[in-house]
């Protein structure tokens, strides 16, 4: 049987280390995530290209930048078997993941994850 594919979408201010305001989640766990075979982009109130500047910025492809309202998109273009968006505010994350279909995790929910082999954050 096949490993379920897993989408993930990362929200960026307050949930990322290099958002504004600082997350907690490093950036080594999306590239670990992401070496893994999930789906993987950013979903967030900045401007498309200022978040493509900061996945480049740290030398990770990611699959997918959207601007927050356009999280129904993103499952509609990319099949998993689960989508997750991880963000820090109920209003502008979790209640507009949840209405398209996506399962939430508040950053330190998703740190908690068994993401990695060994269910441990990279440093």
């Amino acid at each position: 049987m096949a490993d379920p594919s897993i989408l993930i979408s990362f929200d960026i201010d307050g949930t990322l280390v290099v958002g504004d305001p600082p997350g907690v989640l490093p950036m080594d766990l999306v590239r670990a995530v992401k070496a893994q075979g999930c789906v993987v982009g950013s979903c967030s109130d900045r401007p498309i290209s200022a978040q493509r500047a900061i996945w480049q910025a740290h030398d990770i492809a990611v699959d997918f930048t959207v601007s927050k309202h356009m999280l129904p998109d993103v499952k509609a273009r990319f099949d998993a078997d689960v989508y997750y968006h991880i963000g820090d505010r109920e209003d502008l994350d979790k209640r507009p993941a949840e209405r398209a279909g996506f399962e939430f995790l508040w950053p330190h929910e998703a740190a908690a994850m068994p993401w990695l082999d060994g269910g441990a954050l990279p440093d």
